[in-house]
């Protein structure tokens, strides 16, 4: 039989998998992953080698399917082998090196003595002051902790709890939805998030799980970047929820300053989503449409760069230190503690307006970088 029928029998397989994936069905979609995967190595045994690209695909399709059917031992092998043999072309190469780095950090979670739910997140940062394997540390911690408050308010909104603007997550959502911090190979500079399966499920029964809380994150990700206007409102209905969830990915967003891309990853899904400076455009035009303003003709827009060294929502105040002077900057209304308190002490941009007597009044804030 010809590469082409081998081909054509492991797609046909991989695309049931999926299916079955999509059903609940998780044991027979592994099941299924790895029977297409077997076809894909029957194609690659039946190709004739000098067909790189085709080669390249195959093999790429091969262990990318063992690692969906969580074979992690054989993906390695099979990863391994062909990287050794130098017939793969460099895309093909590249791409086998990335999912041996999901690879790695899947088999450091199966070794710990944790349970995890199935999937992880790799969130790459490219570009700019990243190099392969490093990033300023600041930068990091303040992504970390961003991605961590959506993390918890995809759970809030998907377990259907009101909207919550000041603290942090309840303390059940935070037992029942731990996320866990794992090192990725490097390749510019990765870190893989995975979600801690807590015990006693029969607690409760009538609540999402790890992975559809992961699946949600990764939706409403992809919505707030690609469709903030339509795709986002039909999966976030309420106006305040949607509004928190925008502003916090437009704070995982670069500038372009310290970093120029970020990738959130799923391999399990075969889904990513990337975020680069036209992102921080694309939802503060959707935040502007969404909440309209007309402003008095004695008030004038500015966007203070600074520092932000205090805030005070309680008396509806917050400070950025702007070249050495401290400017307070006031009605900071609704905004939420999630939104804001990856900012402080790191570089900010506060939109205000000025009124006649020189007094800045808040309009909206995003980080620096």
């Amino acid at each position: 039989m010809s590469w082409s029928t081998f081909h054509t029998e492991s797609e046909r397989l991989a695309a049931e998998a999926e299916i079955a994936k999509r059903l609940g069905d998780h044991n027979e979609a592994l099941r299924l992953y790895a029977q297409a995967a077997d076809a894909e190595s029957r194609a690659i045994d039946a190709l004739d080698k000098d067909k790189k690209r085709t080669l390249g695909i195959s093999v790429v399709s091969a262990v990318s399917l063992r690692y969906k059917a969580r074979e992690f031992r054989n993906a390695e092998e099979l990863a391994y082998k062909w990287l050794g043999s130098g017939l793969l072309p460099e895309f093909a190469a590249e791409e086998v090196r990335e999912l041996l780095q999901y690879i790695w950090s899947e088999t450091l979670r199966a070794e710990a003595d944790v349970t995890f739910a199935p999937g992880q997140v790799i969130v790459a940062v490219k570009g700019g002051q990243v190099v392969k394997g490093g990033a300023p540390l600041g930068l990091i911690i303040e992504k970390v902790q961003t991605i961590q408050n959506l993390f918890f308010r995809t759970a809030e909104f998907v377990s259907s709890l009101p909207h919550r603007k000041r603290g942090g997550p309840s303390r059940e959502i935070q037992d029942r939805f731990r996320p866990w911090l794992f090192q990725a190979a490097p390749g510019s500079y990765q870190f893989a998030v995975a979600v801690e399966e807590v015990l006693q499920q029969e607690l409760f029964e009538a609540r999402p799980t790890a992975r559809e809380i992961s699946s949600q994150f990764l939706a409403i990700l992809r919505a707030s970047v690609d469709d903030p206007d339509t795709t986002l409102p039909r999966i976030v209905p309420d106006q305040d929820y949607r509004g928190t969830f925008l502003k916090l990915t437009r704070n995982l967003a670069p500038t372009g300053t310290k970093f120029e891309e970020m990738e959130i990853i799923v391999p399990d899904e075969g889904q990513s989503v990337t975020l680069g400076p036209s992102t921080r455009k694309v939802i503060a035009e959707s935040l502007r449409r969404q909440a309209p303003r007309a402003e008095p003709p004695d008030l004038h827009s500015v966007a203070l760069q600074g520092v932000l060294r205090a805030v005070h929502l309680d008396q509806d105040w917050l400070e950025i230190t702007v070249a050495d002077q401290n400017v307070r900057v006031s009605d900071v209304g609704e905004i939420v503690d999630d939104v804001i308190g990856p900012m402080m002490n790191r570089p900010v941009t506060v939109h205000a307006v000025v009124d006649p007597k020189s007094r800045y009044h808040f309009r909206d804030i995003e980080s620096g970088e």
